[in-house]
């Protein structure tokens, strides 16, 4: 328990602000969510506006403090490489060849 009055006012404040960051985190991960299973699902064009929201919502977490800025760099660089797959069509390596010796 607090003793001083400005060390009850920082706990006060301690408060407050947790309680902002977590909406702001809680909110970064549920549209990260939404983008990972749009792009899951192969749908290219929701999937896209998805990824935008998402990178959109972590530049923002990151600029505020609330969650690391690699993290963010991270997580958003995860999406879009998922994205590009989603775009391109698969190509099978051909084989190579033994050599005999």
């Amino acid at each position: 328990m607090a003793t001083s009055s400005s060390a009850e006012k920082q706990r006060r404040q301690s408060v407050k602000r947790h309680l902002r960051n977590k909406s702001v985190e809680s909110e970064v991960k549920t549209v990260v969510t939404r983008a990972r299973k749009l792009v899951a699902a192969g749908d290219m064009e929701p999937a896209k506006e998805a990824v935008v929201a998402a990178i959109s919502a972590l530049d923002k977490a990151a600029e505020k403090g609330i969650i690391h800025t690699n993290k963010s760099a991270r997580l958003k660089s995860r999406l879009v490489v998922k994205l590009n797959a989603l775009s391109k069509p698969v190509e099978e390596k051909p084989k190579k060849k033994k050599k005999k010796a």
